[in-house]
């Protein structure tokens, strides 16, 4: 199990994948919005998504958890 969390304050403007989805090594989760720059959160882990915390337009502070790998 790999935990995302964010590295930004910042909104989520998009949010890329959903629960279920397969993912790998630098796929993005979500894109964040801080200070008028998108900033994707990339996984560093391969398997698939079993929680994703986060929704377009919450506001995420630094450490926050995004995302559930397994």
């Amino acid at each position: 199990m790999a935990e995302v969390r964010a590295e930004i304050v910042g909104n989520v403007w998009k949010v890329v994948a959903r629960e279920g989805d397969r993912v790998a090594d630098g796929d993005t989760l979500v894109i964040l919005e801080s200070m008028k720059m998108e900033i994707p959160v990339l996984t560093e882990d391969e398997g698939v998504v079993t929680h994703l915390k986060v929704s377009e337009g919450d506001v995420v502070r630094e450490g926050d958890l995004i995302a559930v790998i397994e």
